[in-house]
């Protein structure tokens, strides 16, 4: 579970979200520090809502189990 804020990319900025990674993209080409990864976003249950693939930059994520 990662908390994507716009510490890892700017479209996280003003609306961060709640993910559960499924895999690193590795077959796609970055810049170097950033990666590709598929995620499941999550909803304040932690239920995953919608699928998606982002763009951002490893280190700016923060890892963590949701709090409610």
């Amino acid at each position: 579970m990662v908390h994507v804020t716009g510490a890892a990319s700017v479209q996280f900025v003003s609306r961060p979200v709640v993910a559960r990674v499924i895999r690193v993209r590795d077959d796609l080409i970055t810049y170097d520090g950033w990666c590709w990864l598929d995620v499941y976003q999550l909803d304040a249950r932690g239920e995953a809502t919608e699928r998606r693939t982002i763009f951002v930059r490893p280190d700016g994520l923060r890892r963590g189990a949701m709090t409610t």
